[in-house]
């Protein structure tokens, strides 16, 4: 009976788990902020395509 109040003493007093669960906390917020600065430039990025498309395509070449 002994050994098991001491896994349970073991096991709380433990921050193995909370450790974990910080690098999960972090790793998810990293993700969301890159989600969040890649959809608030894709609109931006599209559009200056979309013209450098345009701009290319009614180019005149030097060639008769």
């Amino acid at each position: 009976m002994m050994l098991k109040r001491y896994k349970i003493a073991k096991f709380a007093q433990s921050e193995d788990g909370a450790v974990t669960v910080d690098w999960v906390v972090l790793t998810a917020s990293v993700i969301g902020l890159a989600l969040a600065g890649y959809l608030s430039v894709l609109s931006g990025v599209s559009s200056l395509a979309s013209t450098i498309e345009t701009d290319v395509g009614g180019a005149q070449t030097g060639t008769p």
